[in-house]
Protein backbone atom coordinates (compact mmCIF):
# COMPACT_ATOMS: atom_id res chain seq x y z
CA UNK A 1 0.00 0.00 0.00
CA UNK A 2 1.02 3.62 -0.56
CA UNK A 3 1.52 5.75 2.53
CA UNK A 4 2.37 9.44 2.90
CA UNK A 5 4.91 10.10 5.65
CA UNK A 6 4.28 13.89 5.70
CA UNK A 7 0.69 14.35 4.46
CA UNK A 8 0.47 17.85 6.01
CA UNK A 9 2.52 19.14 3.04
CA UNK A 10 -0.64 18.85 0.88
CA UNK A 11 -2.26 21.79 2.73
CA UNK A 12 -0.06 24.04 0.55
CA UNK A 13 -2.05 23.03 -2.55
CA UNK A 14 -4.09 26.30 -2.80
CA UNK A 15 -1.01 28.50 -2.24
CA UNK A 16 -0.69 29.65 -5.92
CA UNK A 17 -4.42 30.58 -6.02
CA UNK A 18 -4.08 32.57 -2.78
CA UNK A 19 -1.08 34.45 -4.17
CA UNK A 20 -3.04 35.18 -7.37
CA UNK A 21 -6.01 36.50 -5.38
CA UNK A 22 -4.19 38.45 -2.68
CA UNK A 23 -1.01 39.73 -4.32
CA UNK A 24 -1.20 42.99 -6.30
CA UNK A 25 -1.21 42.52 -10.11
CA UNK A 26 1.99 43.10 -12.00
CA UNK A 27 2.15 46.44 -13.86
CA UNK A 28 1.26 46.22 -17.56
CA UNK A 29 3.09 48.42 -20.05
CA UNK A 30 0.73 50.73 -21.99
CA UNK A 31 0.83 50.48 -25.77
CA UNK A 32 0.04 53.40 -28.11
CA UNK A 33 -2.90 53.15 -30.55
CA UNK A 34 -2.34 53.35 -34.28
CA UNK A 35 -4.72 54.37 -37.06
CA UNK A 36 -4.19 52.30 -40.19
CA UNK A 37 -5.75 52.60 -43.66
CA UNK A 38 -6.32 48.83 -44.16
CA UNK A 39 -7.05 45.58 -42.17
CA UNK A 40 -3.62 44.16 -42.80
CA UNK A 41 -2.33 45.28 -39.39
CA UNK A 42 -5.02 43.08 -37.74
CA UNK A 43 -3.53 39.89 -39.14
CA UNK A 44 -1.50 39.33 -35.91
CA UNK A 45 -4.80 38.74 -34.05
CA UNK A 46 -4.59 35.08 -35.05
CA UNK A 47 -1.09 35.06 -33.58
CA UNK A 48 -2.47 36.55 -30.38
CA UNK A 49 -5.04 33.77 -30.15
CA UNK A 50 -2.21 31.27 -30.52
CA UNK A 51 -0.37 32.99 -27.71
CA UNK A 52 -3.42 32.63 -25.49
CA UNK A 53 -3.55 28.87 -26.13
CA UNK A 54 0.16 28.62 -25.41
CA UNK A 55 -0.26 30.61 -22.19
CA UNK A 56 -3.04 28.24 -21.11
CA UNK A 57 -0.75 25.25 -21.73
CA UNK A 58 2.03 26.87 -19.70
CA UNK A 59 -0.41 27.53 -16.86
CA UNK A 60 -1.60 23.92 -16.80
CA UNK A 61 2.00 22.65 -16.91
CA UNK A 62 2.95 24.94 -14.01
CA UNK A 63 -0.03 23.74 -11.94
CA UNK A 64 0.83 20.11 -12.67
CA UNK A 65 4.44 20.74 -11.65
CA UNK A 66 3.25 22.36 -8.41
CA UNK A 67 0.99 19.37 -7.67
CA UNK A 68 3.83 16.91 -8.31
CA UNK A 69 6.15 18.93 -6.07
CA UNK A 70 3.61 18.80 -3.24
CA UNK A 71 3.15 15.05 -3.68
CA UNK A 72 6.94 14.61 -3.46
CA UNK A 73 7.02 16.83 -0.35
CA UNK A 74 4.40 14.59 1.28
CA UNK A 75 6.99 11.78 0.94
CA UNK A 76 5.01 8.89 -0.58
CA UNK A 77 6.19 5.43 0.47
CA UNK A 78 5.35 1.90 -0.53
CA UNK A 79 4.80 -0.28 2.55
CA UNK A 80 5.65 -3.91 1.86
CA UNK A 81 4.10 -6.97 3.42
CA UNK A 82 4.79 -7.43 7.17
CA UNK A 83 7.92 -9.50 7.86
CA UNK A 84 8.48 -11.29 11.15
CA UNK A 85 12.06 -10.81 12.36
CA UNK A 86 13.69 -13.20 14.84
CA UNK A 87 14.54 -11.65 18.20
CA UNK A 88 15.66 -13.49 21.31
CA UNK A 89 15.91 -10.85 24.01
CA UNK A 90 19.49 -11.89 24.79
CA UNK A 91 22.75 -9.93 24.78
CA UNK A 92 25.76 -12.20 24.23
CA UNK A 93 29.37 -11.02 24.27
CA UNK A 94 32.49 -12.94 23.28
CA UNK A 95 35.63 -11.99 25.24
CA UNK A 96 38.63 -13.36 23.30
CA UNK A 97 42.19 -13.56 24.59
CA UNK A 98 44.70 -12.21 22.04
CA UNK A 99 47.76 -12.22 24.33
CA UNK A 100 51.13 -13.56 23.14
CA UNK A 101 50.49 -17.11 24.38
CA UNK A 102 47.63 -17.51 21.86
CA UNK A 103 50.24 -17.98 19.11
CA UNK A 104 51.10 -21.44 20.47
CA UNK A 105 50.52 -23.92 17.64
CA UNK A 106 48.92 -26.88 19.44
CA UNK A 107 45.60 -27.08 17.50
CA UNK A 108 44.92 -28.84 14.22
CA UNK A 109 42.61 -27.46 11.57
CA UNK A 110 42.10 -30.03 8.86
CA UNK A 111 45.53 -31.40 7.96
CA UNK A 112 47.59 -28.49 9.26
CA UNK A 113 48.73 -27.27 12.66
CA UNK A 114 47.53 -23.79 13.60
CA UNK A 115 47.77 -21.43 16.55
CA UNK A 116 45.02 -21.18 19.13
CA UNK A 117 43.53 -17.93 17.86
CA UNK A 118 43.22 -19.27 14.29
CA UNK A 119 41.39 -22.36 15.54
CA UNK A 120 39.12 -20.19 17.68
CA UNK A 121 38.22 -18.00 14.71
CA UNK A 122 37.39 -21.00 12.53
CA UNK A 123 35.05 -22.57 15.09
CA UNK A 124 33.52 -19.36 16.44
CA UNK A 125 32.28 -18.38 12.98
CA UNK A 126 29.72 -21.19 12.89
CA UNK A 127 28.60 -20.39 16.42
CA UNK A 128 28.06 -16.72 15.52
CA UNK A 129 26.07 -17.67 12.41
CA UNK A 130 23.63 -19.64 14.56
CA UNK A 131 22.92 -16.76 16.96
CA UNK A 132 20.07 -15.38 14.85
CA UNK A 133 18.07 -12.97 17.01
CA UNK A 134 20.78 -12.35 19.63
CA UNK A 135 22.54 -9.03 20.01
CA UNK A 136 26.24 -9.89 19.83
CA UNK A 137 29.33 -8.04 20.98
CA UNK A 138 33.08 -8.68 20.89
CA UNK A 139 35.74 -7.82 23.50
CA UNK A 140 39.42 -8.42 22.78
CA UNK A 141 41.88 -8.47 25.65
CA UNK A 142 45.55 -8.96 26.36
CA UNK A 143 47.36 -6.65 28.73
CA UNK A 144 44.40 -4.32 28.15
CA UNK A 145 40.78 -4.97 27.27
CA UNK A 146 38.77 -3.04 24.71
CA UNK A 147 35.45 -3.31 22.89
CA UNK A 148 36.02 -4.35 19.30
CA UNK A 149 32.30 -4.58 18.42
CA UNK A 150 29.45 -3.06 20.47
CA UNK A 151 26.19 -4.96 20.75
CA UNK A 152 24.73 -5.48 17.29
CA UNK A 153 22.49 -7.77 15.24
CA UNK A 154 25.05 -7.62 12.39
CA UNK A 155 26.67 -11.03 12.71
CA UNK A 156 28.72 -10.70 9.51
CA UNK A 157 30.49 -7.55 10.71
CA UNK A 158 31.28 -9.17 14.06
CA UNK A 159 32.75 -12.22 12.30
CA UNK A 160 34.86 -9.99 10.08
CA UNK A 161 36.24 -8.01 13.02
CA UNK A 162 37.01 -11.23 14.89
CA UNK A 163 38.87 -12.54 11.82
CA UNK A 164 40.92 -9.32 11.75
CA UNK A 165 42.04 -9.73 15.38
CA UNK A 166 45.85 -9.98 15.70
CA UNK A 167 47.81 -11.71 18.45
CA UNK A 168 49.66 -9.26 20.69
CA UNK A 169 47.67 -6.23 19.54
CA UNK A 170 46.55 -5.54 23.13
CA UNK A 171 49.82 -6.62 24.75
CA UNK A 172 51.38 -9.97 25.60
CA UNK A 173 50.02 -10.34 29.14
CA UNK A 174 46.47 -11.37 30.12
CA UNK A 175 43.96 -9.13 31.92
CA UNK A 176 41.03 -11.48 32.55
CA UNK A 177 39.56 -9.34 35.34
CA UNK A 178 39.57 -6.20 33.19
CA UNK A 179 37.82 -8.05 30.35
CA UNK A 180 35.04 -9.17 32.71
CA UNK A 181 34.78 -5.68 34.21
CA UNK A 182 34.45 -4.15 30.73
CA UNK A 183 31.70 -6.63 29.89
CA UNK A 184 29.85 -5.72 33.10
CA UNK A 185 30.09 -2.05 32.13
CA UNK A 186 28.84 -2.63 28.59
CA UNK A 187 26.12 -5.19 29.38
CA UNK A 188 23.92 -2.97 31.48
CA UNK A 189 20.76 -4.50 32.95
CA UNK A 190 17.69 -4.11 30.74
CA UNK A 191 14.23 -5.34 31.57
CA UNK A 192 13.39 -8.54 29.74
CA UNK A 193 16.93 -9.12 28.38
CA UNK A 194 19.27 -11.95 29.39
CA UNK A 195 23.00 -11.18 29.40
CA UNK A 196 25.72 -13.76 28.74
CA UNK A 197 29.51 -13.50 28.52
CA UNK A 198 31.63 -16.24 26.89
CA UNK A 199 35.26 -15.77 27.94
CA UNK A 200 37.98 -17.66 26.04
CA UNK A 201 41.55 -17.67 27.33
CA UNK A 202 44.62 -19.91 27.47
CA UNK A 203 46.36 -18.51 30.53
CA UNK A 204 46.10 -16.89 33.92
CA UNK A 205 45.46 -13.31 34.96
CA UNK A 206 48.85 -11.57 34.77
CA UNK A 207 47.79 -7.94 34.22
CA UNK A 208 44.98 -5.48 34.76
CA UNK A 209 43.53 -3.57 37.69
CA UNK A 210 40.62 -5.80 38.68
CA UNK A 211 41.20 -9.30 40.12
CA UNK A 212 39.21 -11.89 38.16
CA UNK A 213 37.20 -13.16 41.16
CA UNK A 214 36.30 -9.61 42.19
CA UNK A 215 35.13 -8.94 38.63
CA UNK A 216 33.09 -12.17 38.78
CA UNK A 217 31.38 -10.95 41.96
CA UNK A 218 30.48 -7.69 40.20
CA UNK A 219 29.10 -9.67 37.25
CA UNK A 220 27.03 -11.88 39.55
CA UNK A 221 25.63 -8.79 41.26
CA UNK A 222 24.54 -7.44 37.86
CA UNK A 223 22.96 -10.74 36.78
CA UNK A 224 25.61 -11.43 34.12
CA UNK A 225 26.18 -15.14 33.44
CA UNK A 226 29.72 -16.12 32.43
CA UNK A 227 30.81 -19.23 30.55
CA UNK A 228 34.59 -19.69 30.62
CA UNK A 229 36.57 -21.76 28.11
CA UNK A 230 40.18 -22.80 28.70
CA UNK A 231 42.15 -23.25 25.48
CA UNK A 232 45.21 -25.41 24.91
CA UNK A 233 46.38 -28.99 24.48
CA UNK A 234 47.74 -31.09 27.35
CA UNK A 235 50.76 -32.35 25.44
CA UNK A 236 52.84 -31.03 22.58
CA UNK A 237 55.93 -32.34 20.79
CA UNK A 238 58.72 -29.76 20.62
CA UNK A 239 61.57 -30.61 18.23
CA UNK A 240 65.16 -30.02 19.30
CA UNK A 241 68.57 -30.59 17.74
CA UNK A 242 68.76 -34.37 18.23
CA UNK A 243 65.32 -35.45 19.45
CA UNK A 244 61.87 -34.08 20.32
CA UNK A 245 60.51 -33.69 23.79
CA UNK A 246 56.97 -33.63 25.15
CA UNK A 247 55.82 -30.52 27.00
CA UNK A 248 52.58 -29.24 28.48
CA UNK A 249 51.70 -26.06 26.53
CA UNK A 250 48.83 -25.32 28.91
CA UNK A 251 50.87 -25.23 32.10
CA UNK A 252 49.96 -21.59 32.67
CA UNK A 253 46.21 -22.13 32.30
CA UNK A 254 44.47 -21.22 35.58
CA UNK A 255 41.58 -23.66 35.45
CA UNK A 256 40.73 -23.20 39.11
CA UNK A 257 40.08 -19.47 38.71
CA UNK A 258 38.12 -19.96 35.49
CA UNK A 259 35.96 -22.59 37.16
CA UNK A 260 35.26 -20.31 40.12
CA UNK A 261 34.40 -17.37 37.85
CA UNK A 262 31.79 -19.47 36.06
CA UNK A 263 30.41 -20.89 39.33
CA UNK A 264 29.97 -17.44 40.91
CA UNK A 265 27.84 -16.23 37.97
CA UNK A 266 25.76 -19.36 37.32
CA UNK A 267 27.73 -20.42 34.25
CA UNK A 268 30.05 -23.32 33.49
CA UNK A 269 33.72 -23.91 32.75
CA UNK A 270 34.77 -25.88 29.65
CA UNK A 271 38.14 -27.26 28.58
CA UNK A 272 39.02 -27.15 24.85
CA UNK A 273 42.09 -29.27 24.17
CA UNK A 274 41.60 -29.42 20.40
CA UNK A 275 39.44 -28.02 17.61
CA UNK A 276 36.84 -30.79 17.88
CA UNK A 277 36.41 -30.19 21.61
CA UNK A 278 36.01 -26.45 20.99
CA UNK A 279 33.30 -27.13 18.39
CA UNK A 280 31.51 -29.44 20.85
CA UNK A 281 31.62 -26.72 23.50
CA UNK A 282 29.95 -24.26 21.15
CA UNK A 283 27.27 -26.85 20.36
CA UNK A 284 26.71 -27.35 24.07
CA UNK A 285 26.45 -23.59 24.56
CA UNK A 286 23.74 -23.55 21.88
CA UNK A 287 21.78 -26.03 23.98
CA UNK A 288 22.45 -24.22 27.25
CA UNK A 289 21.51 -20.83 25.77
CA UNK A 290 18.86 -21.63 23.11
CA UNK A 291 17.56 -18.84 20.92
CA UNK A 292 14.04 -18.06 22.13
CA UNK A 293 12.34 -16.24 19.27
CA UNK A 294 9.94 -13.42 20.01
CA UNK A 295 7.69 -11.69 17.50
CA UNK A 296 9.10 -8.51 16.02
CA UNK A 297 7.11 -7.26 13.02
CA UNK A 298 8.85 -5.16 10.37
CA UNK A 299 7.38 -3.66 7.20
CA UNK A 300 9.91 -2.83 4.47
CA UNK A 301 9.57 0.74 3.21
CA UNK A 302 10.40 1.90 -0.33
CA UNK A 303 10.64 5.65 -0.90
CA UNK A 304 8.64 6.86 -3.94
CA UNK A 305 9.11 10.64 -3.72
CA UNK A 306 11.89 10.61 -6.33
CA UNK A 307 9.36 9.97 -9.14
CA UNK A 308 7.04 12.96 -8.62
CA UNK A 309 10.04 15.10 -7.74
CA UNK A 310 11.80 14.15 -10.97
CA UNK A 311 8.67 14.85 -13.05
CA UNK A 312 8.23 18.20 -11.31
CA UNK A 313 11.81 19.21 -12.06
CA UNK A 314 11.35 18.09 -15.68
CA UNK A 315 8.26 20.30 -16.07
CA UNK A 316 10.14 23.21 -14.51
CA UNK A 317 12.93 22.84 -17.07
CA UNK A 318 10.34 22.61 -19.88
CA UNK A 319 8.63 25.81 -18.72
CA UNK A 320 11.94 27.67 -18.55
CA UNK A 321 12.78 26.58 -22.11
CA UNK A 322 9.33 27.54 -23.48
CA UNK A 323 9.56 30.97 -21.86
CA UNK A 324 13.15 31.63 -22.90
CA UNK A 325 13.14 30.60 -26.58
CA UNK A 326 10.41 33.08 -27.77
CA UNK A 327 12.11 35.91 -25.88
CA UNK A 328 15.40 35.10 -27.61
CA UNK A 329 13.66 35.06 -30.99
CA UNK A 330 12.07 38.48 -30.42
CA UNK A 331 15.36 39.99 -29.31
CA UNK A 332 17.04 38.56 -32.41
Amino acid sequence: MIHFAWPWALVLLPLPWLIHRLAPPAPVAEEAALWVPSLDPFAPVRHELGRRGRSRFLLLAALLGWLLLLVASARPQWLGAPVELPRSGRDLVLAVDISGSMQTEDFRLGDRTVDRLTALKAVAGDFIDQRVGDRLGLILFGEQAYVQTPLTFDRQTLKQLLDEAVIGLAGNKTAIGDAIGLAVKRLKPEEGRQRVLILLTDGANTAGRIPPLKAAELAAGQGLKIYTIGLGADTMEVPSLFFSRTVNPSADLDEETLTEIAAKTGGRYFRARDTEALAEIYSLLDRLEPVEHEKDIYRPVTELYVWPLGLSLGLAVLLIVLQTVPALRRSA
